[in-house]
């Protein structure tokens, strides 16, 4: 049972973890500044891994990040490449320039995202926030996939979800929001937090047998730069606690999660928002659960995950959806 909860950081949780940290190489994208993934990257790097590899859409944040590792852990190896998560050209040059720093990758943690966006298309026509959330993740990890089974060592999948998963499943149907004109900025957001939690059940059901292990999380409520779409003037504040957005809870009293419906959430620290991307990428206890979906360090119980986003057939739904928009199949 982990002896965690809200409150850990990551550095409680990394020093626990130091044996299953040491000598690794950890790639980690959306790693700009004051971003969970560099919050990640720099904590962890106190901790003996071998490299650290930063992908993020601006070059120069990744190297501003891998300058701030640099201080924490001087011996850490880090590459910096360039990913733009919306163009699945572009994430194929990142996937070759990884490929070609020659390191041998033990852990991929999907961290990048944007949240509630305007409506729009990628260069390839895809949904905005379904592409960068999710389908470009799924494209670049199983492009580097083939290289890491090939050593035949235990690989760790950690896709970053939400419990924003709730407001919406993969629409099948209509995942561009009929050219937009249905457009939810946060059933989108939804939408493609479920899907990578069905990417993550697909992963542990098809690769599990080749110790491939795969787990999403929710982080918690941080005040980042991923809020950036989402106008501040939505929150009302409330002494050190903010109720949810006024858009937020009408979609839930639609939707019927009565649980948020009157709920207020404190922001956690970055450190505390990361806890569970250490715990994820590296507690050996978890292993068991492969494909789970994880909250405060936490297992968190099948029965309160939504249905929608652990499901096995949808799993091999998307799967196979996914290969049609990237134009690539993948037998591993």
């Amino acid at each position: 049972m982990s002896p965690y909860s809200y409150e850990t950081t990551a550095e409680e949780v990394a020093n626990d973890l130091k044996p299953q940290i040491a000598g690794k190489t950890i790639l980690v994208t959306g790693v700009s500044p004051k971003g969970l993934g560099a919050a990640f990257a720099e904590i962890i790097a106190q901790y003996g891994p071998e490299c650290i590899i930063l992908a993020t859409r601006d070059l120069s944040k990744a190297e501003e990040t891998a300058l701030a590792i640099k201080a924490t852990g001087p011996s850490v190896r880090t590459h910096s490449v360039e990913l733009d998560l919306a163009s699945l050209d572009q994430v194929r040059k990142a996937a070759t320039k990884i490929q070609s720093f020659g390191e041998k990758i033990d852990v991929i943690v999907n961290n990048a995202a944007i949240m509630a966006s305007p409506y729009f298309k990628t260069v390839d026509g895809i949904e905005g926030q379904f592409a960068v959330n999710y389908l470009g993740h799924f494209l670049l990890t199983n492009l580097l996939l083939p290289d890491m089974l090939a050593r035949n060592v235990p690989i760790r999948i950690v896709n970053v979800s939400s419990n924003g998963c709730r407001y919406g499943p993969v629409r099948f149907g209509d995942l561009d929001f009929s050219d937009g004109k249905h457009y939810n900025r946060w059933i989108s957001y939804g939408q493609s937090k479920s899907a990578s939690m069905l990417y993550t059940k697909a992963l542990a059901e098809k690769l599990g047998q080749r110790n491939v292990h795969a787990f999403s999380l929710h982080p918690g409520v941080i005040m980042t730069n991923l809020g950036r779409s989402v106008a501040m003037e939505e929150f009302a504040e409330l002494g050190e606690k903010i109720p949810q957005s006024n858009i937020e809870r009408e979609l839930d009293k639609v939707q019927g999660h009565a649980h948020y419906w009157n709920q207020s959430f404190g922001f956690k620290s970055p450190s505390q928002g990361v806890a569970t991307h250490v715990f994820a990428a590296f507690s050996p206890e978890i292993e068991k659960s492969n494909g789970a979906y994880l909250t405060n360090c936490k297992v968190k119980d099948v029965k309160h995950v939504y249905c929608w986003t652990r499901d096995s057939v949808d799993a091999e739904r998307l799967w196979e959806l996914s290969e049609k928009l990237v134009g690539q199949e993948f037998t591993f």
